[in-house]
C-alpha cells in the first residue's frame, strides 16, 4: 500500500467517523457495449456503502487522445474523497502502470465540496462522482487497453478503504462530448493566475508555507487547501485570516521522513472553495 495513502487511512480510522473498518479487493471487468451504450461494469461483493462502479467512454479527441471517465455511485449519506482530502481524508490513489498503448493518464478532479463534522474538516464528494480522465496513447490509431487499480476511500459512520481494478478496450471515434463527463469537465476548478507570494520555512518535521493571497475585502472568505502537484506529501488542514485585501493562509508539508525537505514553491498548489465557486492558483510569485 502507498506509504502518504497508509498514512491517511490510519488517521481516517482513527478518528469519529471511522470507529471501525472494512478492507474489499473488487476485481472490475468491462465488457463490450452495445452500440452507442455506456460501458457498465459489473461489480460482485461490493463493500458496505458502494452501490457501483463504471466507466463512461468517452470519445477520441481531433489530436489522438482519449476521453473517459470513472464514475463511483455511493449509497446515500455516503461519501469518498478529492485528490487534496484534508488531514483525516483518504487520498486516492491511481496506477495506470500495466495499460498498453497509453503514454499518460491524467485525472481530472470535478469541484469538491467541504465536509465538516466531529471537529474535524475533509474535502470530497457525496453520494457520485465523474472523474474524467485524458489519456494520451501511443499509437491513437491503435485501441487503448486501459488497466487502472484504484485505491480509496468512502466513508459514513464507518471509513472503509476500497482497492479496486478496472480494464477496458477502448477504440472508434466514441460518442463525443458525451454530456455526463462533459459536465464533470466543466466543473473543475478555474485556473487563476493570482500572484500569491509565499514565505517557506522548515519546521521540526517538515515544511511550513505561508501564502500571501490577492482578495477584494468584499468577497467572501474562501476555505484555501494546499498541496504538492507533483509531489505527495501530508498536509495539514489550512489555517487563514484576511489582512485588508489579503488572505493570509498557511499549512505545513509533512513527509514520510517527518523531515525538513527542498519544497518547490512553483509545484505548490492552492485551490481557494467557496460554495458553488472553486479556484485554482498554480505555484508562488517569483
Amino acid at each position: 500500500m502507498n506509504t502518504l495513502f497508509a498514512r491517511f487511512l490510519i488517521l481516517a480510522l482513527v478518528a469519529p467517523l471511522a470507529a471501525q473498518a472494512q478492507t474489499s479487493e473488487i476485481e472490475v471487468t468491462i465488457l463490450p457495449p452495445p452500440p452507442d451504450a455506456q460501458q457498465m461494469v459489473a461489480v460482485s461483493s461490493l463493500p458496505r456503502g458502494m452501490e457501483r462502479t463504471e466507466l463512461l467512454d468517452g470519445w477520441q479527441t481531433e489530436d489522438g487522445a482519449r476521453i473517459a471517465a470513472i464514475r463511483i455511485a455511493l449509497d446515500e449519506g455516503w461519501k469518498t474523497y478529492w485528490r487534496s482530502p484534508g488531514e483525516a481524508g483518504i487520498p486516492p490513489q491511481f496506477n495506470f502502470a500495466e495499460s498498453q498503448n497509453v503514454t499518460s493518464v491524467q485525472v481530472r478532479w470535478p469541484r469538491p465540496v467541504i465536509f465538516e463534522q466531529n471537529g474535524m474538516r475533509t474535502v470530497g464528494y457525496r453520494d457520485e462522482v465523474v472523474l474524467p480522465i485524458e489519456i494520451t496513447p501511443i499509437d491513437p490509431s491503435q485501441p487503448v487497453a486501459l488497466a487502472a487499480d484504484l485505491d480509496f476511500g468512502i466513508c459514513h459512520d464507518v471509513c472503509v478503504p476500497v482497492s479496486v481494478e478496472v480494464t477496458a478496450d477502448l477504440q472508434g471515434p466514441g460518442q463525443m462530448n458525451e454530456p455526463t463527463i462533459m459536465g464533470a469537465l466543466s466543473s473543475q476548478p478555474q485556473i487563476t493566475a493570482l500572484p500569491v507570494l509565499c514565505e517557506i520555512e522548515p519546521i521540526s518535521d517538515g515544511m511550513r508555507v505561508t501564502a500571501r493571497i490577492p482578495l477584494p475585502a468584499e468577497a467572501p472568505e474562501p476555505l484555501p487547501v494546499f498541496e504538492l502537484a507533483s509531489t505527495p506529501v501530508w498536509v495539514s488542514e489550512a489555517v487563514s485570516h484576511r489582512d485588508g485585501d489579503m488572505l493570509v493562509a498557511m499549512a505545513e508539508f509533512v513527509p514520510d521522513a517527518a523531515a525538513p525537505f527542498a519544497l518547490d514553491p512553483h509545484d505548490l498548489r492552492i485551490t481557494l472553495l467557496d460554495g458553488a465557486s472553486a479556484y485554482e492558483i498554480d505555484g508562488c510569485a517569483d
